[in-house]
Parts: structure tokens; sequence; C-alpha cells
């Protein structure tokens, strides 16, 4: 896919990932996915230790160390917006939880981070200096993004107050599954938590990272010291599998065999088979 320079108000335009040791992370992630890290714009001490992956000299994700005393380790999406102070008021309005911000994050942009009213965590980001990804479903990039819900129709409605999406029943031969579509395409997904979860494990998102083998993918994540939480599994979206890395953060890893692409024209088909597995997703927040 060719680089992006800009992504619309309503597209996941980056992901993070906040963990109990960054240094390690940023280990397990650059043998896994090949990337490099490197000090995020501004002082260290200006930017709390923000730091980017890189792959190939292009962005791809954030890296933060944990600053809150019992914060899990998670991966976090955020989504593009215009206007993150009028998000803010949508969140509110529609029944979430403001959690920070919005709050400018030097000349790079500005953000905020919320609960949807399933429990949910999710950021928002207004593009400045930094415009998010640089690359999306490329190997070694972020494929897809969905939130995983015990309550689908409500986030459902919150997400399209918020944002414009519009949901549409995915048929994945089992597991309930949506589409969110932002003007007909696909830029998320939403999957209903069935009783494989357990009842402790809130509401979250999740994020995809693409590779060209998704077995190979897994069990160099084994040897890095990740778990297993969902065994690489085919339909028609691809091939992938969900895991744990060794700081405890939830990811998944797809082949997606042609099928769509992460804020992509071609989005429609890519996100079908994230719904099958995301019963073992989960544990991000454990």
């Amino acid at each position: 896919m060719p680089e992006i320079s800009e992504f619309p108000p309503g597209m996941p335009v980056w992901a993070d990932l906040t963990t109990s040791d960054a240094d390690e992370a940023a280990s397990f992630y650059g043998e896994l996915f090949g990337w490099e890290s490197k000090e995020g714009a501004g002082d260290p001490e200006e930017n709390g230790g923000y730091r980017m992956f890189m792959r190939e000299d292009k962005q791809i994700a954030g890296l933060m160390q944990i600053n809150e005393e019992g914060q899990p380790p998670s991966w976090n999406t955020y989504i593009s917006v215009s206007d993150a102070d009028d998000v803010a008021e949508k969140v509110k309005e529609g029944g979430g939880e403001v959690l920070m911000g919005p709050i400018d994050v030097m000349d790079q942009g500005r953000m905020a981070y919320f609960f949807d009213p399933t429990g949910a965590a999710f950021g928002v980001w207004q593009a400045r200096e930094h415009k998010g990804a640089d690359i999306v479903s490329e190997p070694g990039s972020v494929a897809w993004n969905q939130v995983n819900t015990r309550d689908p129709e409500k986030a459902g409605e919150f997400y399209k107050a918020v944002f414009g999406w519009e949901s549409e029943r995915i048929d994945t031969g089992g597991a309930d599954y949506w589409e969110l579509q932002l003007d007909g395409a696909g830029v998320s997904g939403m999957f209903l938590m069935g009783d494989d979860f357990p009842a402790d494990v809130p509401a979250h998102w999740i994020v995809y990272f693409a590779v060209e083998d998704a077995d190979a993918a897994t069990e160099k994540a084994k040897e890095g010291g990740a778990q297993v939480r969902a065994e690489p599994f085919d339909n028609e979206a691809g091939r992938f599998a969900v895991l744990t890395d060794p700081q405890g953060a939830a990811f998944a890893v797809i082949n997606q065999g042609g099928g769509g692409i992460a804020g992509g024209e071609d989005a429609r088909d890519g996100d079908e088979a994230q719904g099958e597995d995301e019963d073992e997703g989960a544990d991000r927040d454990d």
C-alpha cells in the first residue's frame, strides 16, 4: 500500500503500546516485526519518554512506559478527528466518559482518551505535526482495529453518534461480528464478547498487525515469550492469531490474503475473520 499522507476524520490513525517494561517490549516487537524504537518528538522529560516504533524509517506505532500504578499493559487505538474538544462533548452526550484531555501534545497534535458506554477505552487524535502512521496493512504495520464489547447495540449507537459510523452485521460462520463503516467503507470491527470471556475482563479495543505468515509470526512470538490466546485460524479475511506479549498486552497478527486494509479504499472485506477468536484476545485487560 502507498504511504499515508492524511487520515480523514473517523479513521483509525494511530496505535501505541503502554507497557510495564518499555525496553523489553521494544526488544520483543523488534524481533517479531523488525521494528526499531527511537525517542519521540521533544525532550523526553516533556513527552514522558514516549518512543516511536519504526520500520524502514516509517512511523508504525508508539511506545510508552506505564506511569500509573495498577494500569494494565495494552495496545491502544486512536481515531482521527478534526476537533478533539467537539468529540469530547459528543462522547459525554453519548454516555461515554472522558479519561484524559483534550490536551495539546506539544506541537504534534491534540488528543483525548475516553471510555465508551460499554467500558472500552479508546483515544482520538487531532493531527498537527504528527499525522499518524506512515503506512498501514503492509507487513509489520497496523492492519485492523476492533472493539470487543458485551453490548454491541449500545456501542454501535455510541460510535455512530461520535464518529458517524454505521454498523453492518457480517456473516463469519458463527461469531457475532459487525463492520463499522464510514461512508460505506469499513474502518473498524466490532465483536460480541460471549460467555467464554471471564466476567472481570472489560470491553476493549484490540490491534491487528499485518504479517506475511501468521503461523511463522505466531511461533516467533512464542519464542520471544508471548502467549498464544488463539492459534492461527483461516476464514475469508485471511489467517490470523491472537497473542499476549511478555508484559501481558494483547494483540493479533493477520495475513490478510488479499482482503481489506485499515484505512484503505479496499477495506470492505478485510475484517470478517477478526471476531472468530476474540474469546481469548480479551486477556489484554486482565
